[in-house]
Formats: structure tokens, sequence, C-alpha cells
């Protein structure tokens, strides 16, 4: 009996759904006044101005959905914000990388200076892109892009250059040419490093437009997040910080899904007895 209560495939789901009730009651439990007894703080109240109490965490968010339903227009620009640096930054990740990747002379020519690009700190542009391009969504888009940008195309480069050098010559021996070649033998190698890059730039892309509704901005979700902490309202702040979450969580699952239907193709590891793999 015990043994199928295990976490297994069949109820992983809901091991998954039970952990994340635990961590829910722990907050409620570790934040409610007079439940235990404080740990860190002078009094029993400190707990909760600090970390937020789940109900009215959850209040907040039924207010902003049901209630008076005010949320939805700084939804949207949120993810009218986060969709377009995500597209964008992955489209011109991707080209940059295959580029490259097939480019030698272009990729010694210019590999100090994307290294460059890379380590630098790319959130303190922000302030620079709402100068150039103003307080609307371009500055948020902006951002955004230059987050996702490098994740795809750093994982779309190695993707190309990991392509086995057997394969490229049987290839060639059989008369393929350049298109042939990108078509059926560098996209391919690169598609599973792609997604593997997408998956972590969907974060990034909202990380990008939550930053600069910080900086600059009269709606969305990172400006009524802005307005609550200069209320001192941790629970509103929170009740932002669970909404974004849930929504990146939306796109990625929709970045697998779109996954699963072209990487057919790809054997699971059920199917080899391999385990996935991780970069």
């Amino acid at each position: 009996m015990w043994s199928r209560l295990k976490p297994q495939p069949s109820n992983l789901r809901a091991w998954q759904f039970g952990l994340l009730a635990a961590l829910f009651v722990f907050w409620h439990v570790m934040t409610k006044p007079g439940l235990v007894p404080p740990l860190m703080f002078e009094n029993d109240r400190q707990a909760a101005f600090f970390f937020g109490e789940p109900l009215k965490v959850f209040a907040r968010i039924w207010t902003w959905f049901v209630g008076d339903a005010d949320i939805y227009r700084h939804l949207a620009i949120t993810l009218v914000e986060t969709l377009l640096a995500f597209g964008i930054g992955a489209v011109t990740g991707l080209f940059a990388g295959l580029w490259l990747a097939l480019s030698p002379m272009a990729s010694a020519l210019l590999e100090p200076y994307i290294k460059a690009l890379n380590s630098m700190p790319r959130i303190i542009l922000a302030p620079i892109f709402a100068v150039w391009f103003g307080l609307g969504i371009g500055s948020k888009v902006a951002l955004g892009v230059t987050l996702v940008f490098f994740i795809v195309f750093f994982n779309v480069y190695q993707g190309v250059k990991e392509v086995s050098p057997v394969v490229l010559a049987n290839a060639r021996m059989l008369g393929a040419g350049r298109q042939q070649l990108l078509r059926h033998v560098y996209l391919p190698s690169a598609t599973s490093w792609v997604f593997s890059s997408l998956h972590t730039s969907v974060g990034l892309a909202f990380v990008g437009a939550v930053v600069g509704e910080y900086l600059g901005s009269s709606q969305g979700v990172g400006y009524l997040i802005l307005q609550a902490e200069g209320t001192f309202d941790i629970n509103t702040v929170m009740a932002g910080i669970l909404v974004l979450t849930a929504f990146a969580l939306v796109l990625d699952a929709a970045v697998g899904r779109i996954e699963r239907r072209l990487m057919k193709w790809q054997p699971r590891a059920a199917e080899t007895g391999s385990e996935p793999r991780t970069l």
C-alpha cells in the first residue's frame, strides 16, 4: 500500500500539487499571528509584515481578477511586452547563432565583442532604453530582447558547432548542398538546444518587461507591484509575483507543447534508456 503512495509517474502530478499546498500551509502557519511563537522577530506581527499572509494574497488576486477585475489591462500590457521581447529575441538569436556558427571568419572577428556584450549587466541598460525609446512599450521590449537574445544565440551557436563531422561528411558525399545541409543537418542538431534556451528565456522576457515597468510606466503588473512597494503593501507585492509566475509557467508550457510537436523524431529517454540531456 505504501509503495503506491510513493512518487511515481502515475501520481507525480498529485505529489507536485501536494508539495505546493504544503508550502502555502507552511507560509500561512509561519505568518499568522498567534499560531507559532516568533523566532527571528520581536513579535508575531513582523513575520506577516515582511512575508505577507497567503490568505490576504489570494484575496488580493481574487479582487484583481473577479472582484474589481481591474488587472486585465495591466496584465495585457505586461504580456504584450513579454511576448514581443521573447519573439524578437528568440528569432534574432536564432539567425545570429546560425550565421556566426556557419561563418568562421565572422565568428573569429566578432567573438570578443559578443563576449563583452554578454558579460555586461544588461539590466543597467533599462534607463538608457527609456531615454531612447520613451516610457512606452518600446523600452520594455528592448530590455527584454537583450536578455533573451544571448541565451538563444549561444545555444544555437553551440548546437550547430556540435554537429557530428561524420554526419556532415556523409551528407556531402551524398551531394547535399549548403541549403540542404542547413535544413537537414544543422537545424535538427540545433533544435533541441534552441528549445532548451527558450524555456530559460521565458522568465527573462518577463524580467525585462517588469524591470522596465519599474523604472517608468503608468500601467503593467510591474507598475502595480511598484505602487504596492511604495506603501509597504507586501501582500499585493506577493500577489503580483504569483500572477507573473503563473503566466510565466503558462508560456513555458506552451513552448514545451510546441517542442513536443516539433521533436517527435527525437527518441525519448524512456525509449533509449538514457537520461535526458541538461545544460
